[in-house]
């Protein structure tokens, strides 16, 4: 059903990256300069304050901006999808979800735009893929898969419970901190790793690092872990939104 609709979402994605830098005039180029501003201060603070040692730190810590940003953005810009459409909601009826799905795109777009940033900077400091570079597609695709179930159960809870944007802001900014973006995985005990582990944008920061900086694949059964994750966070996302889209138009 969603299939039919692919244009209507592609055109809503694209007309809503336009209208966000509408009347700006570095336009586009703020999507490019986000990550390079944060990593510029992120970089000084943890080389030179904290002493934190890791080859290709540069390209280490930018990739790890550049995937939380999707993730940050895409739910942050979703959680208003529907409460920020109420004319829409109220007065034409389409699968809400669209509304969503087509936030989500355009997260990924301005994602991909930083993307070309981070393969700029590969460049500079020689810092050539291997054939582990295969991993890329099918770890962005399961970052989506998480941002948008994650997207879907926000924004619906959200036309009904308006704190949960608060809350959501609250631990996302938790969460930057406790997922190895600045920092490897291994300061962390071998015991207490696991637990790290567990969240899937750790493990998807983790072996995007792996194979497109470090060349090496991700293990099976962690991917396998990551996929499952991934999966039952879209369907449950989906489920939580089924169940409480009839009264959308109503609550709105």
């Amino acid at each position: 059903m969603l299939w039919s609709y692919r244009e209507l979402i592609l055109r809503l994605a694209w007309s809503d990256l336009k209208l966000r830098y509408k009347g700006s005039a570095l336009g586009f180029f703020w999507s490019l300069l986000e990550p390079l501003l944060m990593l510029f201060v992120l970089f000084e603070v943890f080389t030179n304050l904290m002493r934190i040692q890791v080859e290709n730190y540069q390209l280490f810590l930018l990739l790890g901006i550049v995937l939380w940003n999707f993730l940050d953005r895409g739910t942050s810009l979703s959680i208003w999808s529907i409460v920020g459409k109420p004319s829409m909601v109220q007065k034409v009826y389409f699968p809400r979800d669209i509304l969503v799905i087509s936030t989500c795109i355009m997260a990924l777009m301005m994602t991909m735009l930083e993307f070309i940033v981070f393969v700029i900077f590969m460049f500079a400091f020689r810092a050539m893929p291997g054939w582990t570079i295969g991993y890329f597609p099918i770890l962005s695709m399961l970052e989506f898969f998480v941002v948008l179930g994650l997207s879907m159960s926000l924004s619906a809870l959200n036309v009904y419970f308006r704190d949960v944007q608060f809350i959501w802001k609250v631990i996302m900014q938790i969460g930057f901190f406790a997922t190895p973006i600045l920092y490897p995985i291994t300061i962390f005990p071998e015991n207490v790793r696991w637990i790290v582990m567990l969240n899937p944008m750790a493990l998807i920061i983790i072996m995007m690092r792996d194979s497109i900086l470090y060349r090496t694949p991700p293990e099976p059964l962690s991917l396998l872990y990551l996929a499952i994750s991934a999966v039952a966070i879209l369907l449950l996302g989906y489920f939580i939104f089924d169940r409480l889209e009839p009264r959308f138009a109503e609550v709105i």
